[in-house]
């Protein structure tokens, strides 16, 4: 478990949060920039001495103001990931990983080691300079250099930033990887609803400082008191496992978690009994109040109205779904919403137009 009290006084406001997160997989921390995003992973860090502050990471104590207990970041079981790789330019990529494992009292050992270099598809580049490496081979060395040290928390601010759609396309999948097969936790700052989709466990928003809402992702999306449900690309996260797979048609079929409720996927063959998730935008969700007959559509699944908001724009109306035991968010025009008279209650069918597969 990781509990994380911190007071710290910034120009604007004031950072006050008092949370606590899983103790394994991805924490994304989102927010408004100027929310205190980077100023509270400096602090986890210790780049940065909160005014008051209790840091507790998987029982190990980083700060207590009470105590007076405050450890420097060279003393704290942790990676850092930047925006920017800042590799050593004199160093080759195993002089950079090499630093990295220096640089801790317990640092990761050759089999370990030779696990994140696997991982991260980096073993090609060890012999390279790093003046040559691509953004995105320069952010997998990064991640690996913070990993051969052996962390307790990896923390990852906005490591995609300064990397281009085909960049970060790349590098996401290596990220997949980490999340699924690390067992360490990760603390990662991001604006992107994509990176946020594909990688997240848990998701805290922060706005002026304050904590606006922490929880899983699949509950958090289609909350439709908070902002992410009326953006432009609001979307839901669902879990499934594959339960057949059609090599005639490149179809998965996936049966959601919790339900007996089943999707079919345009994707390659995966192992049945596979778990992955997937993630559908709010405005690829139509709704019906009978199952549509002699449709192209390939999702057509019962679900029971949860609550309705009103859309950003005052033509859009936000519908939250109950699919078993899985929410799902559409978006339909606020006329729709007043022609089928719905409410919440109210048994729908929903055609899903469109789904991203993340494995």
């Amino acid at each position: 478990m990781i509990t994380l009290k911190l007071k710290q006084q910034l120009a604007d406001f004031t950072l006050d949060l008092d949370l606590t997160l899983p103790a394994r997989g991805v924490s994304a921390i989102v927010g408004p920039s100027g929310s205190g995003k980077t100023t509270l992973l400096r602090c986890v860090a210790g780049l940065e001495k909160a005014d008051q502050a209790l840091i507790e990471i998987n029982g190990n104590c980083w700060q207590d103001s009470q105590r007076g207990l405050w450890l420097p970041p060279n003393k704290r079981a942790l990676g850092y990931v930047f925006q920017e790789a800042s590799l050593f330019d004199h160093l080759s990529v195993q002089g950079n990983l090499d630093y990295g494992r220096r640089r801790s009292a317990e640092p990761a050992g050759n089999e370990q080691a030779a696990q994140i270099i696997e991982l991260l598809g980096i073993g090609h580049l060890l012999q390279r300079g790093t003046t040559g490496l691509s953004g995105g081979e320069r952010q997998r060395v990064g991640i690996a250099r913070a990993l051969l040290a052996n962390p307790r928390l990896l923390l990852l601010d906005e490591p995609l930033t300064a990397l281009d759609p085909q960049r970060k396309a790349d590098i996401l999948p290596y990220l997949e990887r980490l999340h699924a097969e690390l067992d360490i936790p990760l603390l990662y700052v991001s604006h992107s609803p994509d990176e946020v989709a594909r990688l997240a466990d848990h998701l805290v928003l922060l706005e002026n400082g304050a904590l606006r809402a922490s929880g899983p992702l699949q509950t958090m999306l289609p909350r439709l008191d908070l902002p992410m449900a009326h953006s432009d690309d609001a979307r839901s996260v669902l879990h499934g496992q594959v339960s057949a797979c059609d090599d005639h048609y490149q179809l998965l079929e996936l049966t959601l978690a919790g339900s007996v409720l089943k999707l079919r996927v345009p994707h390659a063959a995966l192992p049945l009994g596979q778990q992955v998730r997937v993630a559908v935008q709010a405005r690829d969700v139509s709704l019906a109040l009978e199952k549509p007959q002699h449709s192209s559509v390939l999702n057509q699944l019962p679900a029971r109205i949860e609550a309705i908001e009103p859309g950003n724009h005052p033509a859009q109306t936000l519908v939250r779904l109950a699919l078993g035991d899985n929410a799902l968010l559409a978006r339909v025009t606020r006329y729709s919403a007043d022609q089928l008279q719905l409410q919440p209650g109210l048994e729908v069918w929903v055609q899903i137009k469109a789904v991203a597969l993340f494995d």
